[in-house]
């Protein structure tokens, strides 16, 4: 009973971001959560800065991304890219689709989920602007699900990657032995249902007399801060390097340069950002301390282990079916943190903390807050003037969701 008020605070915190009641953005109600737990002293003033602190890598991460987003849209390098998109659909909605879904899979995994939500969503808005298709969702999903469903094929596909192994990320080489195989499963049935949901809208032909806009020196300076980006994510992941800081720089330099390249103020970038994902990312982190202090750590550790001695097969499925659907209950950030905790202690074997990933990745595609991928999404088609509820997005993901999960797990044993 002692910390009932934990368990109730951290449920109503968790509920307002993924509900988000009168459309207030989703950082007020982490961060409203995470200041009720300091002033019922459910967490001291010193916990609630540790929670903090273990996100540090993952602000300094999103916060190059979102510059480099930002720079890449004022500069209409989106625009540019949409309309190469456009011209190489040749007036067939499904090839456009398929288009889109192969770019998803490319920066997903070589510049991270979130890349993904912040870097392509735009992207995507603007090349279903041009072609003037009639029913832009079906392809702006595309984003929110291929963001997860490709968050394992790299270590550096998915923050969360770096949150459950830590210290132990295995060699690139036995990583790929391990995922590649279900990575190809997660992306391919994640393709087939959304495809197959969304087939209606493929009924009409898509404009084609697009002309193709000359990219600005600044618009081709922010393509180039994209790329040298993903090489330095590549690097930093071979060298067992946190990936905050590379991102934050490569972030910051390719905004500067832009800037002084086309002889303007880096405020306008700098304002354009959604700074308020940190805030969110920060209270979800102090909710978790907490939650910690409550003895989830213990339980769960024991449940696992019994699981094991029980079945190890069993395990696999019951570790990576819990933990896909228990990351839509507080977001796969947070809850890998406490995967990841639950995995050392219980010294799992390494195909349930397999299953565990794939859980924590994939799982979040079931709602609209079980990835910060997928927030970031929400913030980034909120920007083009679209909305979509949180029963319409889990109506789809229950299917994609699922049916990718169940694939994904049973290949483990190939």
């Amino acid at each position: 009973m002692i910390y009932l008020s934990t368990w109730i605070i951290s449920f109503l915190a968790i509920a307002g971001v993924i509900i988000r009641p009168f459309k207030v953005t989703e950082a007020v109600y982490a961060v409203t959560g995470a200041i009720l737990l300091l002033l019922l002293r459910q967490i001291n003033y010193h916990e609630a800065v540790a929670g903090m602190a273990k996100g540090i890598d993952v602000y300094l991460f999103l916060t190059g991304m979102m510059l480099l987003a930002e720079t890449a849209r004022a500069e209409k390098l989106f625009e540019w890219l949409a309309a190469h998109a456009t011209l190489m659909a040749k007036g067939s909605p499904s090839r456009l689709f398929l288009l889109i879904y192969l770019v998803g899979i490319a920066v997903t995994t070589f510049l991270s989920n979130d890349a993904t939500a912040v870097v392509l969503t735009p992207a995507v808005a603007a090349a279903v602007s041009a072609a003037r298709v009639e029913k832009p969702l079906p392809y702006l999903f595309i984003c929110a699900f291929i963001a997860n469903a490709a968050s394992f094929v790299l270590p550096i596909s998915n923050p969360a990657n770096l949150v459950i192994y830590g210290s132990h990320m295995p060699p690139l080489y036995q990583w790929l032995s391990t995922y590649l195989i279900p990575s190809v499963c997660a992306i391919t049935v994640t393709y087939l249902v959304l495809y197959f949901t969304q087939r209606r809208a493929f009924s009409h032909q898509i404009r084609t007399d697009i002309q193709l806009p000359e990219l600005s020196r600044g618009g081709r300076t922010a393509l180039f801060g994209i790329g040298i980006t993903a090489i330095v994510l590549l690097l930093a992941s071979g060298l067992n390097m946190d990936l905050g800081l590379p991102t934050a720089v490569t972030g910051i330099m390719t905004t500067l340069v832009v800037m002084i390249n086309i002889k303007k103020s880096p405020l306008a970038v700098i304002k354009g950002v959604s700074w308020s994902v940190l805030p969110l990312v920060a209270g979800l982190f102090v909710i978790v301390e907490a939650l910690n202090k409550t003895g989830i750590i213990h339980s769960l550790t024991e449940l696992l282990n019994s699981s094991i001695a029980e079945s190890a097969a069993g395990a696999v499925w019951l570790s990576g079916i819990f933990t896909a659907f228990a990351c839509n209950l507080m977001n796969n950030l947070p809850a890998g943190l406490i995967a990841g905790d639950v995995m050392n202690h219980g010294h799992a074997p390494e195909m349930v903390k397999s299953a565990v990933l794939i859980g924590i990745d994939l799982g979040p595609n079931l709602s609209i807050t079980g990835s910060l991928a997928t927030i970031l999404w929400l913030v980034a088609l909120r920007r083009e003037g679209l909305e979509v509820g949180a029963w319409k997005f889990l109506k789809l993901g229950a299917l994609v969701m699922t049916l990718a999960l169940i694939a994904t797990l049973a290949s483990l044993w190939i």
